[in-house]
């Protein structure tokens, strides 16, 4: 149900973009704003970043193989970062260097008038994307805060055409302003300083999203909630003496590798550490079911100290190669 409520925020988003990105470049054509003209190529950078999602989508659904035995969860972050990647580069570029144009060669703006209705139209047909996208969101955040939501979010999508369709709104402001001013002030010039202040717009909303997928695409763990309930479930099993190690990490948005190093009572039968193991992975599970692999390793405080120390020395000597 999650998903699809994601994809239909998706399909919303391509189709008012598409009608919007049509009726900015039969705009921007007619009179020669290069605000308008900027809109338009973000409307349609907007088109192709939702194809990209879709595409992320489908491509994350596909069952585990051989050659991918944890599935293809990986592949939505992988396809979100590329969004925002565009954003950046190709939206925001774009926007400052048509601006920067327009500031160094300025010249008025013809029929304006078009440029106002389009924008009017823009805004509508934005503001209903817009409202999807924010209900979407609202139902995943749940009680958090907007900040607290997005950096604890697995899932992208449920922020990330939020965040377009939000930098969306506020360079079609910008570019209303940015023709109306040039237009009372006579002062074309500011249609320019419009068409970069989207592209800034672009470029800080590409970035923040850059880092953001990031961080999911190199192996974000479990949330700490999570972390703590596995703690607990573990702690409650008699035959664990210590808990060495909770390791878990995302491979899609509910798809959570959980791997356990636990130090357990060797005095016991290997028939009570199988039912053990038995009722962690069940309980765990029933709390997550996002849980979908959980492993667990019997081992001695001492021997996990030794292959963790291993591990660093491993790691500070691939450091110090490559630099």
């Amino acid at each position: 149900m999650a998903r699809s409520s994601s994809r239909l925020v998706i399909y919303a988003a391509l189709g008012g973009n598409a009608l919007i990105a049509a009726s900015k470049f039969a705009a921007a054509l007619f009179t020669g704003s290069a605000a308008m003209g900027s809109e338009a190529i973000h409307s349609v950078v907007d088109c192709g970043n939702q194809l990209l999602l879709l595409w992320g989508l489908r491509q994350a659904a596909r069952p585990a193989d051989p050659s991918h035995p944890f599935g293809y969860g990986l592949s939505l972050y992988f396809w979100t970062f590329i969004v925002a990647l565009l954003i950046f580069g190709i939206g925001a570029g774009v926007s400052v260097i048509e601006g920067i144009d327009k500031i160094r060669h300025p010249h008025p703006v013809d029929a304006p008038v078009v440029n106002y209705v389009v924008l009017a139209l823009s805004l509508v047909f934005e503001g209903a994307v817009w409202l999807v996208a924010l209900r979407e969101f609202r139902r995943h955040k749940g009680g958090r805060g907007w900040i607290e939501s997005i950096r604890h979010s697995k899932d992208p999508l449920s922020f990330i055409v939020l965040f377009e369709d939000t930098a969306a709104m506020l360079g079609l402001l910008a570019a209303l302003a940015g023709v109306s001013l040039s237009q009372l002030l006579g002062m074309p010039v500011l249609d320019g300083v419009a068409s970069v202040l989207i592209g800034l717009i672009l470029g800080a909303t590409g970035a923040i999203l850059a880092f953001e997928s990031q961080s999911l695409l190199t192996g974000e763990g479990a949330s700490r909630e999570m972390q703590d309930t596995i703690r607990r479930i573990v702690d409650a099993e008699p035959i664990v003496r210590r808990v060495n190690e909770v390791l878990t990490m995302h491979f899609g948005p509910r798809e959570v590798l959980v791997a356990l190093s636990l130090d357990l009572d060797d005095l016991v039968p290997a028939g009570a550490v199988e039912a053990a193991t038995s009722r962690i992975e069940r309980r765990i599970r029933e709390a997550h079911p996002e849980a979908r692999r959980i492993f667990v390793e019997a081992q001695d405080p001492d021997a996990h100290r030794r292959a963790e120390a291993s591990r660093l020395a491993d790691h500070a000597a691939d450091a110090t190669g490559s630099a």
